[in-house]
């Protein structure tokens, strides 16, 4: 059904619509409007057989689904940033048991200092942790990926996360098609669980695994990721034929048949770029975007396919690794290893700022003319960093940087003595 919806509203109806049975909820901004629609639609009565489990921490929101999940139940739960962080020990169980929860990321960057706003450093922190994560460019996506998240996690028995950008996407009010009911029942078959905690048919979740063949246990979790690249695709082709429109798949190609240069993203920065893209176009620059929408598992052969024809790749990510740069860029060298494709990557719209069409002119104009340093901080202000260093230089406590650039810049007021 097509209605004006905030992007939070319309993921909580998709996720209802997939008829979990436990939900485990927790709020931290700006995933909380996604847990507060499902619980109103609990209390209700229109998300039937379903239990809402208001706990006492982002851990033991996700120690709950582990337990329910393994108990035989679709279950869900949504978080971001320091929320993610504090269950990371539950997460990494999550997905070493196999379990198939489904969790929504509203992606929020991680502290010190404490910020509230986008950028992808909450979800790329447990890149590693076992999970599938697929990014989402728009709310209809976002939307989209979850129903095919629910058949993915089961199909597989891996936990999904589905990674929207906190606020950009969550709090937008656009047209989304939110899948009705009847649709979803026809594409999303009942939960039939692969492995489940069954009293008549007693078996051990989580045993204790020594030297002898902790290898191979770690390898399945790997394989079954493997296994996630041919039916993510799949389950992408379904989708379309069942709902009349293209969603989720590995990466989207936009305009990168002939590029020369081919800018690579993820989440809702698509949409300026693809609009850079076009007027650059316009004015005759071999130019492309390639979106990828499941970084784990990451497609390094689609990558490899898509990029063929490039000569120059920009990687814009939005967090990086302190003491090395890129992330996803480093996985992109990977998938280039052995091409004559020049690489740069370029970090940009951290703890919410702003990327504008203006700078994202003059960076792609200057990758195309092999200008890029291997490593940029779009719009990075460098007499600020220089300012601060200097201090430090000249005083051992020098105090800290955070709230001295802020009083630098004129966002707090001069210290008191």
């Amino acid at each position: 059904m097509l209605k004006q919806v905030e992007g939070s509203m319309a993921v909580a109806e998709a996720v209802a619509a997939c008829r979990p049975e436990v939900i485990c909820a927790y709020p931290i901004s700006p995933q909380t409007h996604i847990v507060e629609g499902l619980s109103r639609m609990v209390k209700a009565g229109t998300l039937t057989s379903c239990e809402f489990v208001n706990v006492e921490s982002e851990f033991a929101a996700m120690s709950v689904a582990i337990g329910a999940s393994a108990a035989g139940a679709r279950a869900y739960t949504a978080t971001a940033s320091q929320g993610l962080l504090y269950m990371v020990e539950a997460v990494y169980n999550a997905s070493g048991l196999g379990l198939p929860i489904v969790m929504t990321v509203a992606n929020r960057a991680i502290g010190a200092p404490i910020n509230i706003w986008n950028d992808h450093s909450d979800a790329m922190s447990q890149r590693d942790s076992g999970w599938i994560q697929l990014y989402a460019e728009t709310n209809q996506e976002a939307t989209d990926l979850h129903v095919q998240a629910f058949l993915i996690a089961e199909e597989l028995s891996l936990p999904v996360m589905v990674c929207m950008d906190g606020f950009i996407l969550t709090h937008a009010y656009e047209q989304v098609d939110v899948p009705e009911q009847a649709q979803v029942d026809a594409f999303l078959p009942p939960f039939v669980p692969r492995q489940v905690l069954d009293p008549d048919e007693p078996v051990s979740i989580g045993s204790m695994v020594g030297p002898e063949a902790f290898t191979e246990v770690r390898y399945l979790a790997h394989a079954r990721q493997m296994q996630a690249l041919e039916l993510i695709p799949q389950v992408s082709a379904d989708f379309k034929r069942a709902f009349g429109r293209d969603s989720g798949g590995l990466v989207r190609p936009y305009r990168i048949q002939d590029a020369e240069t081919v800018v690579i993203a993820l989440g809702s920065i698509l949409g300026t770029i693809k609009d850079v893209v076009d007027e650059m176009r316009d004015q005759g620059v071999s130019i492309g975007v390639l979106g990828i929408t499941s970084f784990r598992p990451f497609p390094l052969d689609a990558l490899r396919e898509a990029l063929a024809g490039a000569k120059r790749v920009v990687v814009l990510e939005k967090a990086f690794a302190v003491g090395i740069g890129g992330i996803v860029s480093s996985n992109v060298r990977t998938a280039l290893a052995g091409q004559p494709t020049a690489n740069y990557t370029v970090v940009a719209g951290l703890g919410g700022r702003p990327i504008g069409k203006d700078s994202l002119h003059t960076l792609f104009e200057q990758a195309g003319r092999d200008e890029l340093e291997p490593l940029t901080f779009l719009d990075l202000d460098h007499e600020l960093v220089e300012r601060e260093l200097a201090r430090e230089r000249a005083n051992r406590r020098s105090g800290p940087s955070a709230e001295n650039m802020l009083r630098d810049v004129g966002a707090v007021g001069p210290r008191l003595h």
